[in-house]
């Protein structure tokens, strides 16, 4: 999983998508925050629509951490 900051529409926006082992975009997330809320949606969105994943792999994001952590299981 991963976050970008990209213009869309001459908006700018954070893209996150979940990929897997060969890179494939398996899922995607606009939102104009990068907060916890905005990555515990991506997370919600892309486990209820392809399943729970084996591992994730995520950058040095605080939001990202938290939003797993409070979904941890």
């Amino acid at each position: 999983m991963d976050e970008i900051y990209i213009k869309v529409k001459g908006k700018w926006v954070y893209y996150y998508r979940a990929v897997d082992k060969l890179s494939d975009v398996i899922d995607y997330y606009l939102t104009p925050k990068r907060d916890e809320a905005a990555a515990k949606a991506f997370f919600n969105k892309a486990i209820s629509q392809n399943g729970l994943p084996e591992k994730v792999v995520i950058d040095g994001s605080k939001s990202n951490y938290a939003a797993l952590d409070s979904m941890n299981v």
